[in-house]
């Protein structure tokens, strides 16, 4: 049975329930006092869980989801978010002390998860009652050791995020809380048989090891050989302190009875050292005694793999949606395929709105890196005394205001796919060192740091300037300009591709009109030759723009020096004249007011550069802000 058909027979249960589709909350919330008897009796859960709970809410923290711990009635004990999407929470009653069950408050992704007993995944209308449309929740039930539903772990955030790995970073989080209950509760007997502690750490996806205070290697699971490179033979007649840096302080913290929780460090390897996440907890003896300690590590790389994934960082767009039939785009579309596998450097030239990103994008999902990240960072759209770490990220403690921990860069956020450096003409000049270095060598150090991290990153570049003439000026290192031109692109503007522009105006028209919910306004053949000798200084973003307001004017007549109309399919519709000067300037007036006159915001929107809207507002007798 299918995900829909669990769905169709919740709706059904929610129905005999007596559940109102537009009930505000669920039947059942607890007061403070029982709420805390609940917490005191799932201490144990509650403790397991919440390690898990933070590392989960880590990797999606920055695309707005809360992670939620329910007990096995469906009464939530923990919920952490954001202050926004907490308050987003509140406001539908999913608080501490409410219950999710399907009798309370009809199909969800945790009530149902525990009626079912399986991973589930609701979003939008798929949600009984109507406060919870605007959600996608991904729910997974927990098992104690006795094969009896304990709790169930929830991911819930806007339905617009709605994605099947999320669901499947759930299931593993709740299978590695079971497998964490497991072994608390056979401890002391699980002590005495090495095999069965050897079964469960080897289930964990984490290179998990433990060694006494002296740094001798007591047990290790079959990760941390593989992650660390050592063979059994060699991992054991090795000290720890000679693979973890910092083996005092580590020892004095968990003396302390204390636990270091992932922490980004560097391990030693045979021939290198890695960057990983670790996590060391003390281990108890049947005294309350500590003289043992549990490291956890786990692999940075596919940790920010999987939050890529989470959060988006791909590459969407592909060269068989890229609009275009004019021979000479086409004949640029194909080298771009020929030379998409290339490590080389890529450099994108174009005037603004020529749709370099989309190409960037293109490339790489036509590359043998489709599968991986895709990094995006307008080099202008950054203040440059902060693209620095933007770029290469930054340690604990690197400047005034550094987050604990440090912070990774968009490089590392990159690592084996492709980072899309836009605007590179406004990366500053001293800068430009460090990133000819990079290309260059393959490593980077964060700022304040020491360590050289290796890199494999595929670097795509973009710029709406012409940089050869950026470099007789001063602006531009030379060195860097022949690294990045290794394989260069030149996207033509639209006025070159006219044969293009009814595309891009019956892509735009059919778009735009079903997501506004108007009328497609058709365009005379005379009125579209006319269209398409105007010059178009935003390219293909000036387009889009144009046409959306023809839509949402319906049909305002279009001019290009000479009146004409436009029809709009309604015969009784009374259209009135107006040249495209006159259009536009209402149109430039209207971005300035809601973007506050700003020009840097106003000229994007616009799809034109800076200069080029200083001379439009000189050109309509707009007073410049």
């Amino acid at each position: 049975m299918d995900n829909r058909d669990f769905i169709k027979e919740s709706n059904e249960r929610s129905q005999t329930y007596g559940i109102m589709k537009s009930q505000k909350m669920s039947k059942r919330v607890l007061d403070d006092r029982e709420l805390s008897e609940r917490i005191k009796r799932k201490h144990e859960l509650i403790c397991v869980a919440n390690p898990f709970i933070n590392q989960l809410y880590d990797f999606v923290k920055s695309s707005n989801f809360i992670v939620i711990l329910n007990d096995e009635e469906g009464c939530i004990l923990n919920i952490i978010g954001n202050d926004n999407m907490l308050q987003k929470a509140f406001e539908t009653a999913l608080v501490p002390g409410a219950f999710m069950g399907e009798e309370h408050i009809g199909t969800n992704g945790m009530g149902t998860a525990l009626h079912e007993g399986r991973p589930l995944q609701v979003s939008g209308k798929e949600h009984y009652v109507e406060i919870f449309h605007k959600w996608t929740c991904s729910g997974a039930p927990i098992r104690d050791h006795e094969g009896k539903l304990t709790g169930c772990l929830d991911l819930t955030g806007d339905k617009e995020l709605v994605n099947s790995h999320t669901l499947g970073m759930v299931a593993a989080a709740a299978k590695a809380i079971e497998n964490m209950l497991i072994s608390n509760y056979y401890g002391e007997e699980l002590a005495s048989n090495k095999i069965y502690i050897e079964t469960i750490m080897n289930s964990l996806p984490s290179a998990i090891f433990t060694a006494d205070f002296e740094g001798n290697i007591k047990l290790a699971n079959k990760h941390t050989k593989s992650i660390l490179g050592y063979t059994s033979k060699e991992l054991y007649k090795m000290n720890a302190s000679e693979i973890i840096n910092n083996w005092g302080k580590i020892v004095e913290t968990i003396k302390n009875n204390e636990s270091i929780m992932q922490e980004d460090v560097y391990v030693r390897l045979k021939m290198n050292k890695i960057e990983v996440n670790l996590s060391v907890h003390p281990i108890l003896d049947h005294k309350e005694e500590i003289h043992e300690m549990v490291f956890v590590i786990r692999d940075v790389k596919k940790m920010r793999k999987l939050a890529n994934k989470v959060t988006g960082s791909k590459a969407v767009y592909t060269f068989d949606k890229v609009i275009g039939q004019d021979p000479g785009f086409l004949k640029t579309v194909e080298f771009a395929q020929k030379i998409a596998d290339s490590k080389s450097t890529v450099l994108l030239m174009g005037e603004s709105g020529t749709g370099k990103e989309i190409f960037a994008q293109s490339i790489q999902n036509h590359s043998n890196r489709k599968n991986e990240a895709f990094v995006a960072l307008n080099c202008g759209a950054i203040p440059k005394n902060l693209i620095e770490a933007e770029l290469f990220g930054y340690v604990e403690g690197a400047f005034t205001g550094a987050k604990q921990g440090g912070q990774i860069g968009k490089f590392e956020m990159a690592d084996g796919g492709t980072l899309f450096l836009d605007e590179i003409g406004e990366m500053p000049y001293e800068l430009q060192t460090r990133l000819l270095r990079v290309i260059e060598e393959g490593v980077i150090r964060r700022v304040g740091g020491t360590d050289e991290i290796p890199i494999d990153v595929r670097i795509i570049a973009a710029t709406n300037k012409n940089l050869r003439e950026e470099v007789e000026k001063g602006n531009f290192r030379k060195d860097l300009y022949y690294r990045l031109n290794v394989l260069p692109i030149r996207l033509p503007p639209l006025r070159e591709r006219k044969i293009d522009i009814p595309l891009f105006i019956d892509y735009f028209m059919d778009r735009k009109s079903r997501r506004l919910n108007k009328k497609e306004v058709i365009i005379k053949e005379e009125h579209m030759r006319l269209l398409m000798d105007y010059e178009w200084p935003g390219n293909i973003r000036e387009l889009e723009n144009f046409v959306e307001l023809v839509i949402n004017t319906e049909g305002v007549p279009l001019t290009t020096g000479n009146k004409f109309e436009v029809a709009t399919g309604r015969k009784d519709y009374n259209v009135k004249d107006i040249t495209l000067d006159e259009l536009e300037k209402a149109h430039i007036l209207k971005v300035l007011k809601n973007n506050n006159e700003n020009i840097s915001k106003t000229a994007k929107i616009l799809g034109i550069g800076r200069n080029t809207l200083y001379r439009k507002l000189e050109k309509h007798n707009i007073n410049a802000p």
